[in-house]
């Protein structure tokens, strides 16, 4: 399936980066490794999480950890047969038949069961809750809830290869394929072990507080990432890639994976070098095959020998703000809207090249839930008109309503980042006018948690405060980052009204319905700015001379997506 799709793009994707086809000369050899540059942060290995969902899990580990669908190219949902099969059953209330492949096994010989569905959707349910000093609080740190807490059970003998996911009557969840996907099904058979259960399905099923407890607290923590620090058992691969060693000085090294069932891997060898790689230093050490990296984020960057290219993303550039701290009345962030310099941002930073009409990339970023080749982004996006430029006197007389003076705001990002950097420095001049200090809170370890626990006053990044590669068609991610109660909602906003929109979008169908939708839930966040979107982060995409099957994946996969097809001949 991946392969046909691989070559359906080629032939039909007039947007996507390809590399010149080189095979059948006979003067070049292939290439054993690939080098792979990519300014998501490897964290964590479950993309489900909190952790691993902002960091950019699924740009890295898609081929390493798979699922029955996958984010394409163009952002898309694509179904991978290879791990097997799903479909809705007919029927009043919404079900969907998922089938594992039977030869499905993972990389250390345990076969892939229902468990980890089960699995994914107690992790996810946000059913599982303990007590705390402003009610429930979740016992798993999951990135979101979005389309499984929708779901009322998943039947599934444990070990089976079959599972029947039964949403709750009543409800209807569109995006349904968004569910148990590349870089979040994760193995249950390793929790199990590490808990002292037979399998997870039963205990979960137990209701034993303590044993979900004990799950959860893997689920949260066991596959934590740190360079040199990785005991390879609890990291079975489900793909054609499994890990074979990550630190600081040779990168996270992916090799093929023996037991994976599917078309094996062009390439035997990836070596992934994660944000706070010296990217330029590799480049010049002809250590890299493929980039993928946030446009003028490295400036000192020579590409010299490759097929680079830069283009809009499907991520959101934005910043995230707080609702408490500096930012804790409304006035006070709708003030620091008045004064962000959006259109001089854009032009400066955020085209990538010659603007289009219309589409991606065709100015300022004026939702935040709705991309900007959508049929209804023209009606949505006026709401922000009035955010476009700059207005000081506005912005001082917001912050005077409210008795604010001279209030201090703390921009994180994850750095080095030179685009970023020179935002948060043409936002500090612009506000500056406003008696608004702007400070760069810019760190090598800053994540969009620091956000949460008060670090910072802002987030800058891309969709969900993700560093890297972001977004997708389907925009699930751009919705749960703004929804109380999601791990990804760093900025801790919660509006009741927001909630009941998303809920009903999630399975709306009649275009009419959603055009309104959209556009109260649009107008709605432009009142309240828990976050102020800037333009579709460009990327610089660039395959080295001699790639064969290299095409750009400007969303949450990266260019990543399909990196068992690649093949680098020199």
């Amino acid at each position: 399936m991946r392969r046909s799709t691989i070559r359906l793009i080629t032939v039909l994707a007039t947007a996507g980066v390809s590399a010149g086809l080189l095979a059948g000369c006979s003067s070049k050899n292939q290439v054993p490794s690939i080098g792979y540059a990519v300014d998501a942060v490897v964290a964590s290995y479950n993309g489900g999480s909190t952790l691993g969902a902002s960091s950019g899990s699924a740009a890295v580990f898609g081929r390493v950890l798979t699922g029955f669908f996958y984010t394409g190219p163009d952002g898309q949902q694509v179904a991978d047969t290879d791990v097997g099969t799903a479909k809705e059953v007919p029927g009043e209330t919404q079900t969907v038949q998922y089938r594992l492949n039977p030869d499905g096994v993972y990389s250390d010989g345990v076969q892939t069961s229902c468990d980890d569905l089960v699995l994914a959707w107690s992790a996810r349910s946000g059913k599982f809750t303990r007590p705390g000093e402003g009610g429930p609080v979740p016992l798993f740190d999951a990135a979101s809830t979005e389309g499984y807490a929708d779901i009322e059970r998943v039947e599934c003998q444990p070990g089976s290869k079959d599972a029947t996911v039964v949403f709750r009557p009543g409800t209807h969840y569109l995006p349904w394929r968004t569910l148990f996907t590349a870089a979040e099904l994760m193995p249950a058979h390793v929790v199990a072990q590490a808990v002292g259960v037979p399998e997870v399905v039963s205990a979960l099923q137990s209701g034993d507080q303590a044993v979900v407890q004990r799950i959860a607290d893997f689920w949260n923590s066991g596959w934590t990432m740190a360079p040199g620090e990785l005991d390879l058992t609890a990291f079975p691969s489900s793909g054609p890639y499994r890990i074979e060693s990550f630190d600081a000085e040779d990168g996270l090294v992916l090799v093929a994976n023996e037991k994976w069932w599917g078309s094996p891997p062009q390439t035997s060898r990836i070596v992934v070098w994660p944000k706070g790689s010296d990217f330029a230093a590799k480049a010049k050490d002809n250590a890299l095959g493929v980039v993928d990296l946030g446009a003028g984020s490295v400036p000192e960057l020579s590409l010299e020998g490759f097929d680079e290219r830069t283009v809009p993303s499907r991520s959101a550039e934005q910043l995230v703000l707080a609702t408490g701290g500096v930012f804790a009345p409304v006035e006070v962030r709708r003030a620091f809207a008045q004064c962000v310099p959006r259109q001089a941002l854009f032009d400066t930073l955020g085209s990538a090249g010659e603007p289009p009409q219309h589409g991606l990339g065709a100015g300022p970023l004026n939702s935040r839930v709705v991309q900007q080749d959508s049929l209804y982004y023209p009606a949505v996006a006026g709401t922000a008109d009035r955010y476009r430029g700059t207005d000081i006197p506005a912005a001082t007389a917001t912050l005077a309503s409210v008795g604010a003076d001279q209030p201090t705001v703390r921009i994180g990002y994850r750095a080095p980042d030179a685009r970023r950097a020179q935002t948060v420095a043409m936002i500090a001049e612009s506000c500056r006018g406003a008696g608004i200090t702007v400070v760069d809170a810019g760190t090598p370890d800053f994540t969009p948690a620091q956000l949460t626990q008060g670090a910072v006053d802002a987030a800058l990044g891309g969709t969900a405060a993700v560093p890297g590669p972001a977004g997708s068609a389907t925009g699930v991610p751009a919705f749960a980052a703004l929804r109380a109660g999601n791990g990804l909602d760093a900025g801790g906003f919660g509006n009741g009204r927001y909630d009941a929109i998303t809920d009903q979008l999630a399975g709306e169908t009649d275009s009419t319905a959603t055009l309104n939708l959209l556009t109260e839930a649009e107008n709605l966040l432009w009142a309240q700015v828990p976050s102020i979107p800037l333009f579709a982060t460009p990327r610089v995409i660039a395959f080295g001379n001699g790639m064969q099957n290299g095409i750009a994946g400007p969303t949450q996969a990266g260019t990543g997506w399909n990196m068992d097809r690649w093949v680098l001949q020199r």
